[in-house]
């Protein structure tokens, strides 16, 4: 049972896609799990043959227990039957612990009984099956409120931004640091209701198992800010925490660090002496003898971060923690304003280094030796290893783009961009043509997808993604726009949500702005097809009507890859051709 959400912590099998005996290929959905957000469809990690259901439609499994056994290649039924029946034959509750006898727990500090909340490593996409913490956003005795960043989780997908969707308290324990990864469903971190409470939790580990035990009811709730009242009769004056931490809010801190305020100085106001931003700002005392941060140049781009949040690489990351450098200090050169490796590197003084050339161009950097694939760049590696199973084709088209062009220019101004126009175009010609909005089913069928939903191919730093145009045959172009605008934003940003990026239905991707004139695209797993768009080009045609007999015109080439199994060949022509007349008559079909 995946983890769809971090507090997520059972789930509810809605209803099973397949039977027991089927074939299932990875990345098919073969299950509809109901969580406490909403009910998402799981796929197969693996291919394989869905060898016994454990947990039936209607029933509920604690995150991390087994609900089916799926027989891989090499496997034999007998060899994961015994498995199954280690544990005295029962098939109930079937987990691995059970062939071996108990075992006495860790030497470990007892779980304190203060009012907290575990948070749990979420499942950013429905493939994914581990994370790895790529940067906390806040540290130990932080407060924390319901909405704000916690923490920034690699995926299998992307760096994404975690939030915080508890009540707000106080971050206690980081069970797994910055760098470290753990599977989905595992405790990172525990937040309390009471900054007194942090001590308390200072050295906790979980259980020898590594599964997550249910978070106990806080049996006496206390809010995390109190009132004016309440702080004014439980503190009638501030004073600093015991034990010489400096207890501070995130933006009391950033602001102390760019003022060169030491806050062991500061006199806290806030609840039991914690330093709020007015005292930082309000403190006339001396400044540290630390250099105060070079302020930063104008960004290089447009796009900028959410507020208290450093946009920088994972390796930059590592390297800033490991030397010791505040990434607020460097200006990020990277895509976006983001802080690279290479940027943490000048901050330390180092030089890049630079090979010698003997012509008048500038000297080029070049990569050399091994590079461990990113997690998104490992998942894209097996999509596409995936997609050697499956039959496919292709079949391209020319098609004439002069009114569509006059089209664009004329509803570009209103905020409609070329990916949303030609996604509407293909919503149309996609609603005439179902069969090219559906997939292969394992259970020996076709499945129709009732939604049209188009996925775009966005290229990002260290891999690509595809934000979804939900419904896209029933918005206007000027709604597709503004929600693409917002989609691609989010993907750079890395805030995508995994029903916006994995719930396509049908595929688009575009390298015509780089000049490409053709080419074939490879079928993500799950879709039925995916449409490859190459550049517009003008060539000339014979004109009957023209003065010499020729006219300039111009001209796009689009080729389908589609799978064999539920769509033919003639399927993907008479599609090609709706588009190419929706395309080149979009007045008459009001694509605008």
């Amino acid at each position: 049972m995946p983890a769809l959400s971090s507090t997520m912590k059972e789930g509810k099998l809605s209803e099973w896609l397949t039977t027991e005996g089927s074939p299932i290929t990875a990345g098919d959905a073969i299950a509809t799990i109901e969580s406490d957000k909403a009910d998402m469809d799981l796929e197969a990690f693996n291919d394989g043959t869905l060898l016994k259901i454990l947990v039936e439609d209607g029933e509920t499994a604690k995150v991390g227990d087994p609900i089916a056994l799926v027989l891989e290649e090499g496997e034999s039924e007998e060899d994961v039957m015994a498995m199954l029946n280690g544990g005295g034959g029962s098939t109930s509750a079937p987990a691995a612990d059970e062939t071996a006898p108990p075992s006495a727990p860790p030497a470990a500090v007892s779980e304190p009984s203060t009012p907290h909340t575990k948070v749990y490593m979420p499942a950013l996409s429905s493939t994914m099956t581990s994370g790895k913490v790529v940067s906390w956003e806040i540290t130990p005795g932080d407060s924390i409120s319901t909405g704000e960043p916690l923490l920034t989780v690699e995926s299998d997908k992307a760096d994404m931004e975690v939030e915080h969707l508890g009540e707000e308290g106080f971050l206690a324990r980081v069970v797994v640091e910055e760098g470290g990864s753990c599977e989905v469903g595992e405790v990172v971190a525990v937040v309390v209701e009471k900054e007194t409470d942090v001590a308390a939790w200072e050295d906790w580990v979980p259980g020898a198992s590594g599964t997550p035990s249910p978070a106990p009811a806080a049996t006496s709730p206390a809010p995390a800010v109190k009132s004016s009242s309440s702080k004014a009769a439980s503190s009638p004056s501030p004073s600093p925490p015991s034990g010489g931490r400096v207890v501070a809010s995130p933006l009391a801190k950033k602001i102390a660090a760019e003022k060169g305020i030491d806050l062991s100085q500061v006199t806290g106001t806030g609840p039991e002496g914690r330093i709020t931003v007015s005292d930082v700002e309000s403190f006339t005392g001396s400044s540290s003898a630390s250099t105060p941060p070079k302020s930063s140049p104008p960004p290089v781009s447009t796009w900028k971060p959410a507020s208290g949040v450093i946009a920088a690489t994972p390796m930059a990351r590592v390297l800033a923690k490991k030397q010791k450098i505040d990434l607020a200090t460097i200006t990020g050169t990277g895509q976006f304003g983001r802080v690279t490796e290479l940027d943490v590197k000048s901050a330390m003084g180092e030089k890049p280094k630079k090979k010698k050339t003997t012509g008048a161009t500038a000297p080029i950097e070049l990569p050399s030796g091994f590079v461990k694939y990113t997690a998104m760049q490992s998942a894209v590696s097996s999509n596409m290893e995936a997609t050697l199973a499956i039959p496919i084709f292709r079949v391209s088209r020319v098609i004439e783009m002069t009114s569509f062009n006059a089209l664009y220019a004329k509803v570009k101004v209103k905020g409609v961009t070329l990916s949303a126009l030609i996604s509407k175009a293909v919503a149309m010609a996609v609603e005439k043509h179902p069969i090219m909005n559906s997939r292969h089913d394992p259970k020996g069928g076709i499945y129709y997808n009732e939604d049209i939903n188009i996925a775009n191919a966005v290229a990002l730093e260290g891999g690509l993604i595809t934000p979804v145009m939900k419904n896209a045959n029933e918005k206007t172009a000027e709604e597709l726009g503004v929600e693409w605008k917002e989609l691609v934003q989010k993907a750079r940003e890395g805030k995508l949500k995994p029903d916006e990026f994995n719930t396509g239905t049908f595929a688009i991707t575009n390298l015509g702005m780089f000049g490409v004139s053709a080419f074939d695209a490879i079928l993500p797993p799950g879709t039925g097809t995916i449409l490859a768009l190459g550049a517009t080009t003008p060539v000339l045609a014979p004109c009957d009507t023209c003065i010499g007999g020729i006219s300039k015109r111009m001209e796009m080439t689009v080729t389908v890859t589609c799978d064999h199994r539920p769509i033919y060949g003639s399927d993907a022509a008479v599609f090609l051709k709706t588009l190419a007349d929706v395309m080149e008559n979009p007045e008459k079909w009001k694509i605008a």
